[in-house]
Protein backbone atom coordinates (compact mmCIF):
# COMPACT_ATOMS: atom_id res chain seq x y z
CA UNK A 1 0.00 0.00 0.00
CA UNK A 2 1.41 3.42 -0.97
CA UNK A 3 2.00 6.05 1.71
CA UNK A 4 -0.69 8.32 0.17
CA UNK A 5 -3.29 5.54 0.20
CA UNK A 6 -2.28 4.52 3.71
CA UNK A 7 -2.46 8.09 4.99
CA UNK A 8 -5.93 8.56 3.51
CA UNK A 9 -7.11 5.28 4.99
CA UNK A 10 -6.16 6.27 8.51
CA UNK A 11 -7.38 9.83 8.08
CA UNK A 12 -10.79 8.47 7.13
CA UNK A 13 -10.77 6.57 10.40
CA UNK A 14 -9.97 9.87 12.14
CA UNK A 15 -13.04 11.41 10.51
CA UNK A 16 -15.21 8.48 11.60
CA UNK A 17 -14.08 8.92 15.18
CA UNK A 18 -14.41 12.71 15.09
CA UNK A 19 -18.10 12.53 14.16
CA UNK A 20 -18.79 10.82 17.48
CA UNK A 21 -18.27 14.21 19.14
CA UNK A 22 -21.01 15.95 17.16
CA UNK A 23 -23.31 16.70 20.07
CA UNK A 24 -20.91 17.21 22.98
CA UNK A 25 -17.68 18.70 21.61
CA UNK A 26 -19.19 22.11 20.82
CA UNK A 27 -18.01 24.83 20.81
CA UNK A 28 -14.76 22.95 20.21
CA UNK A 29 -14.29 21.27 16.84
CA UNK A 30 -14.84 17.57 16.24
CA UNK A 31 -11.44 15.86 16.05
CA UNK A 32 -10.32 12.26 15.69
CA UNK A 33 -6.84 10.76 16.16
CA UNK A 34 -5.32 7.41 15.23
CA UNK A 35 -1.88 6.07 16.19
CA UNK A 36 -0.34 3.40 13.94
CA UNK A 37 2.77 1.25 13.93
CA UNK A 38 3.74 -0.69 10.83
CA UNK A 39 0.19 -0.93 9.52
CA UNK A 40 -1.46 -1.67 12.87
CA UNK A 41 -3.60 0.72 14.90
CA UNK A 42 -2.23 0.80 18.43
CA UNK A 43 -4.35 3.70 19.71
CA UNK A 44 -7.25 5.92 18.74
CA UNK A 45 -9.59 8.47 20.24
CA UNK A 46 -11.74 11.52 19.63
CA UNK A 47 -12.67 14.73 21.43
CA UNK A 48 -15.67 13.59 23.42
CA UNK A 49 -16.73 16.67 25.33
CA UNK A 50 -15.72 20.32 25.57
CA UNK A 51 -13.40 20.87 28.54
CA UNK A 52 -12.20 17.27 28.56
CA UNK A 53 -9.29 15.52 26.84
CA UNK A 54 -8.68 16.25 23.18
CA UNK A 55 -8.49 13.52 20.54
CA UNK A 56 -4.70 13.15 20.82
CA UNK A 57 -4.89 12.78 24.61
CA UNK A 58 -7.51 10.06 24.34
CA UNK A 59 -5.62 8.28 21.56
CA UNK A 60 -2.39 8.09 23.58
CA UNK A 61 -4.37 7.01 26.66
CA UNK A 62 -5.78 4.07 24.69
CA UNK A 63 -2.36 2.65 23.85
CA UNK A 64 -1.74 -0.56 25.78
CA UNK A 65 1.25 -0.56 28.13
CA UNK A 66 2.84 -3.31 26.03
CA UNK A 67 2.70 -1.04 22.96
CA UNK A 68 4.14 2.09 24.59
CA UNK A 69 7.61 1.13 23.38
CA UNK A 70 6.36 1.30 19.78
CA UNK A 71 5.57 5.03 19.92
CA UNK A 72 9.11 6.01 18.87
CA UNK A 73 8.43 4.43 15.48
CA UNK A 74 4.71 5.30 15.33
CA UNK A 75 2.66 7.77 13.27
CA UNK A 76 -0.20 9.76 14.74
CA UNK A 77 -2.98 10.90 12.41
CA UNK A 78 -5.11 13.87 13.49
CA UNK A 79 -8.01 15.35 11.51
CA UNK A 80 -7.29 18.88 12.78
CA UNK A 81 -4.00 20.55 13.66
CA UNK A 82 -2.94 19.83 17.27
CA UNK A 83 -3.41 22.81 19.57
CA UNK A 84 -0.37 24.75 20.76
CA UNK A 85 -1.89 26.81 23.56
CA UNK A 86 -3.00 26.33 27.14
CA UNK A 87 -6.81 26.41 27.33
CA UNK A 88 -8.97 24.14 29.46
CA UNK A 89 -6.42 21.43 28.64
CA UNK A 90 -2.64 21.51 27.98
CA UNK A 91 -1.29 21.82 24.40
CA UNK A 92 -1.60 18.62 22.39
CA UNK A 93 1.48 19.56 20.34
CA UNK A 94 3.56 19.34 23.53
CA UNK A 95 2.08 15.92 24.35
CA UNK A 96 2.94 14.61 20.88
CA UNK A 97 6.52 15.81 21.28
CA UNK A 98 6.74 14.26 24.76
CA UNK A 99 5.49 10.91 23.47
CA UNK A 100 8.24 10.97 20.82
CA UNK A 101 6.34 9.68 17.79
CA UNK A 102 8.21 9.49 14.49
CA UNK A 103 5.65 11.20 12.26
CA UNK A 104 2.50 13.32 12.46
CA UNK A 105 -0.16 13.52 9.72
CA UNK A 106 -2.63 16.41 9.90
CA UNK A 107 -5.87 16.69 7.95
CA UNK A 108 -6.23 20.48 7.97
CA UNK A 109 -4.89 23.48 9.84
CA UNK A 110 -6.85 25.11 12.65
CA UNK A 111 -8.17 28.65 11.90
CA UNK A 112 -8.49 29.48 15.61
CA UNK A 113 -6.33 32.56 16.23
CA UNK A 114 -4.33 30.89 19.01
CA UNK A 115 -3.37 27.98 16.77
CA UNK A 116 -3.19 28.78 13.01
CA UNK A 117 -0.12 26.71 12.20
CA UNK A 118 1.60 27.08 15.57
CA UNK A 119 0.97 23.46 16.53
CA UNK A 120 2.51 22.20 13.30
CA UNK A 121 5.48 24.55 13.67
CA UNK A 122 6.09 23.47 17.27
CA UNK A 123 6.14 19.79 16.31
CA UNK A 124 8.46 20.36 13.34
CA UNK A 125 10.87 22.36 15.51
CA UNK A 126 11.12 19.29 17.72
CA UNK A 127 12.44 17.34 14.72
CA UNK A 128 9.29 15.31 14.03
CA UNK A 129 8.17 14.82 10.42
CA UNK A 130 4.80 16.47 9.74
CA UNK A 131 2.56 15.94 6.72
CA UNK A 132 -0.34 18.38 6.27
CA UNK A 133 -3.39 18.31 3.99
CA UNK A 134 -4.43 14.65 3.82
CA UNK A 135 -8.17 14.64 3.00
CA UNK A 136 -8.02 18.36 3.72
CA UNK A 137 -11.40 19.29 2.21
CA UNK A 138 -13.19 16.47 4.05
CA UNK A 139 -11.57 17.45 7.35
CA UNK A 140 -12.52 21.11 6.88
CA UNK A 141 -16.07 20.17 5.84
CA UNK A 142 -16.59 18.17 9.02
CA UNK A 143 -16.04 21.35 11.05
CA UNK A 144 -17.64 23.83 8.63
CA UNK A 145 -19.37 25.63 11.49
CA UNK A 146 -16.16 26.03 13.50
CA UNK A 147 -14.19 27.01 10.37
CA UNK A 148 -16.70 29.67 9.28
CA UNK A 149 -16.98 31.11 12.78
CA UNK A 150 -13.22 31.64 13.04
CA UNK A 151 -12.46 32.60 9.43
CA UNK A 152 -15.53 34.74 8.59
CA UNK A 153 -16.14 35.99 12.16
CA UNK A 154 -19.82 35.09 12.03
CA UNK A 155 -21.94 31.95 12.46
CA UNK A 156 -22.30 29.35 9.74
CA UNK A 157 -25.75 30.21 8.33
CA UNK A 158 -28.31 27.69 7.07
CA UNK A 159 -31.43 29.05 5.37
CA UNK A 160 -34.23 26.51 5.63
CA UNK A 161 -37.80 26.45 4.39
CA UNK A 162 -40.51 24.05 3.24
CA UNK A 163 -42.71 24.68 0.21
CA UNK A 164 -45.44 23.08 -1.85
CA UNK A 165 -44.67 21.67 -5.28
CA UNK A 166 -46.11 24.84 -6.85
CA UNK A 167 -43.90 27.13 -4.80
CA UNK A 168 -45.85 28.36 -1.76
CA UNK A 169 -44.85 28.22 1.91
CA UNK A 170 -48.41 28.47 3.27
CA UNK A 171 -52.02 27.94 2.16
CA UNK A 172 -53.53 31.26 1.13
CA UNK A 173 -51.52 33.03 3.86
CA UNK A 174 -52.58 30.55 6.55
CA UNK A 175 -50.07 28.18 8.21
CA UNK A 176 -50.16 24.68 6.78
CA UNK A 177 -48.24 21.49 7.45
CA UNK A 178 -45.80 20.82 4.60
CA UNK A 179 -43.29 18.56 6.34
CA UNK A 180 -44.24 14.97 7.08
CA UNK A 181 -43.47 13.12 10.30
CA UNK A 182 -40.07 11.91 9.14
CA UNK A 183 -38.84 15.21 7.69
CA UNK A 184 -40.07 16.99 10.81
CA UNK A 185 -37.84 14.68 12.84
CA UNK A 186 -34.91 15.54 10.55
CA UNK A 187 -35.58 19.23 11.13
CA UNK A 188 -35.40 18.70 14.86
CA UNK A 189 -32.15 16.77 14.49
CA UNK A 190 -30.75 19.72 12.55
CA UNK A 191 -31.78 22.05 15.37
CA UNK A 192 -29.98 19.86 17.91
CA UNK A 193 -26.81 20.08 15.81
CA UNK A 194 -26.77 23.89 15.68
CA UNK A 195 -26.43 26.70 18.19
CA UNK A 196 -29.25 29.11 17.33
CA UNK A 197 -32.45 29.37 15.31
CA UNK A 198 -34.04 32.54 13.95
CA UNK A 199 -37.46 33.54 12.65
CA UNK A 200 -38.90 36.91 11.70
CA UNK A 201 -41.28 38.72 14.00
CA UNK A 202 -44.30 38.13 11.72
CA UNK A 203 -43.65 34.37 11.66
CA UNK A 204 -43.14 34.31 15.44
CA UNK A 205 -46.42 36.13 16.10
CA UNK A 206 -48.52 34.39 13.44
CA UNK A 207 -47.28 30.79 13.69
CA UNK A 208 -45.96 30.76 17.28
CA UNK A 209 -43.35 28.08 16.46
CA UNK A 210 -41.78 26.21 19.38
CA UNK A 211 -38.39 25.95 17.61
CA UNK A 212 -37.19 23.21 19.95
CA UNK A 213 -35.95 19.61 19.55
CA UNK A 214 -39.00 17.76 20.92
CA UNK A 215 -38.79 15.13 18.12
CA UNK A 216 -35.07 14.47 18.68
CA UNK A 217 -32.61 14.46 21.56
CA UNK A 218 -30.14 17.17 22.47
CA UNK A 219 -30.05 20.83 23.42
CA UNK A 220 -32.61 23.31 22.16
CA UNK A 221 -30.97 25.99 20.01
CA UNK A 222 -31.02 29.57 21.23
CA UNK A 223 -34.19 31.21 19.91
CA UNK A 224 -33.91 34.55 18.08
CA UNK A 225 -36.77 36.69 16.78
CA UNK A 226 -35.68 39.17 14.13
CA UNK A 227 -37.06 42.67 14.60
CA UNK A 228 -38.25 44.67 11.60
CA UNK A 229 -35.38 47.18 11.86
CA UNK A 230 -32.58 44.82 12.87
CA UNK A 231 -29.33 45.22 10.95
CA UNK A 232 -28.28 41.72 9.95
CA UNK A 233 -24.55 42.37 9.92
CA UNK A 234 -24.71 43.87 13.41
CA UNK A 235 -26.70 40.85 14.53
CA UNK A 236 -24.02 38.53 13.13
CA UNK A 237 -21.36 40.49 15.02
CA UNK A 238 -23.40 40.12 18.19
CA UNK A 239 -23.84 36.36 17.71
CA UNK A 240 -20.13 35.98 17.02
CA UNK A 241 -19.40 37.77 20.27
CA UNK A 242 -21.69 35.31 22.07
CA UNK A 243 -19.79 32.33 20.59
CA UNK A 244 -22.71 31.25 18.41
CA UNK A 245 -21.03 29.20 15.69
CA UNK A 246 -24.09 28.20 13.67
CA UNK A 247 -27.50 29.66 12.89
CA UNK A 248 -30.60 28.20 11.25
CA UNK A 249 -32.89 30.76 9.62
CA UNK A 250 -36.37 29.19 9.39
CA UNK A 251 -38.42 32.05 8.05
CA UNK A 252 -40.50 33.63 6.95
CA UNK A 253 -40.01 34.42 3.29
CA UNK A 254 -39.19 38.09 3.89
CA UNK A 255 -36.52 37.14 6.42
CA UNK A 256 -35.00 34.61 4.03
CA UNK A 257 -34.92 37.19 1.24
CA UNK A 258 -33.18 39.66 3.55
CA UNK A 259 -30.42 37.17 4.36
CA UNK A 260 -30.03 36.27 0.68
CA UNK A 261 -29.91 39.94 -0.31
CA UNK A 262 -27.13 40.58 2.21
CA UNK A 263 -25.19 37.50 1.12
CA UNK A 264 -25.49 36.03 4.59
CA UNK A 265 -25.83 32.32 3.99
CA UNK A 266 -23.61 29.27 3.54
CA UNK A 267 -26.20 26.57 2.96
CA UNK A 268 -29.83 26.44 1.82
CA UNK A 269 -32.13 23.51 2.58
CA UNK A 270 -35.45 23.37 0.78
CA UNK A 271 -38.10 20.76 1.51
CA UNK A 272 -40.62 20.28 -1.29
CA UNK A 273 -43.94 18.54 -0.71
CA UNK A 274 -45.95 16.99 -3.58
CA UNK A 275 -49.00 18.92 -2.32
CA UNK A 276 -50.27 22.05 -4.07
CA UNK A 277 -52.30 25.04 -2.91
CA UNK A 278 -54.22 27.68 -4.83
CA UNK A 279 -52.21 30.63 -3.51
CA UNK A 280 -50.42 32.24 -0.60
CA UNK A 281 -46.89 33.39 0.19
CA UNK A 282 -44.37 32.59 -2.52
CA UNK A 283 -41.27 30.70 -1.46
CA UNK A 284 -37.99 32.61 -1.79
CA UNK A 285 -36.20 32.42 -5.13
CA UNK A 286 -32.95 30.50 -4.98
CA UNK A 287 -30.04 32.91 -5.52
CA UNK A 288 -27.26 32.69 -8.07
CA UNK A 289 -23.91 31.33 -6.97
CA UNK A 290 -25.09 28.09 -5.38
CA UNK A 291 -24.91 24.47 -6.38
CA UNK A 292 -27.03 21.46 -5.49
CA UNK A 293 -24.92 19.14 -3.35
CA UNK A 294 -27.55 16.68 -2.09
CA UNK A 295 -31.14 15.72 -2.85
CA UNK A 296 -33.06 12.98 -1.06
CA UNK A 297 -36.67 11.83 -0.87
CA UNK A 298 -38.43 10.95 2.37
CA UNK A 299 -41.98 9.59 2.25
CA UNK A 300 -42.77 11.66 -0.83
CA UNK A 301 -41.12 14.90 0.28
CA UNK A 302 -37.83 15.97 -1.27
CA UNK A 303 -35.10 17.77 0.69
CA UNK A 304 -32.59 19.57 -1.51
CA UNK A 305 -29.42 21.01 0.00
CA UNK A 306 -27.49 23.75 -1.76
CA UNK A 307 -24.07 25.12 -0.90
CA UNK A 308 -22.89 28.59 -1.66
CA UNK A 309 -19.95 29.28 -3.97
CA UNK A 310 -17.87 32.21 -2.84
CA UNK A 311 -15.67 34.53 -4.85
CA UNK A 312 -12.22 34.92 -3.34
CA UNK A 313 -9.50 36.78 -5.23
CA UNK A 314 -11.39 36.31 -8.46
CA UNK A 315 -11.79 32.56 -8.02
CA UNK A 316 -14.97 30.69 -7.20
CA UNK A 317 -14.71 28.16 -4.42
CA UNK A 318 -17.31 26.23 -2.46
CA UNK A 319 -17.72 27.32 1.14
Amino acid sequence: MSRITEDERYMRRCLQLARCGLMEARPNPMVGAVITHRGRIIGEGYHIRCGEGHAEVNAFASVRPADEQLLAEATIYVSLEPCAHHGKTPPCAELIIKKGVRRVVVGCTDPFARVQGRGIEMIRRAGIEVTVGVLESECAELNKRFMTYHSEHRPYIILKWAQTSNGYIDDNFRPTAISNAFTSMLSHRLRAENDAILVGRTTAERDRPALNVRHWTGRDPMRITLGHDTDLHSLMDDLHGKSIQSLIVEGGAKTHRSFISEGLFDEIRVEISPATVTGGTHAPTLPDGIRLCEQRQYDGNIIATYRRTEHKNGNTTET
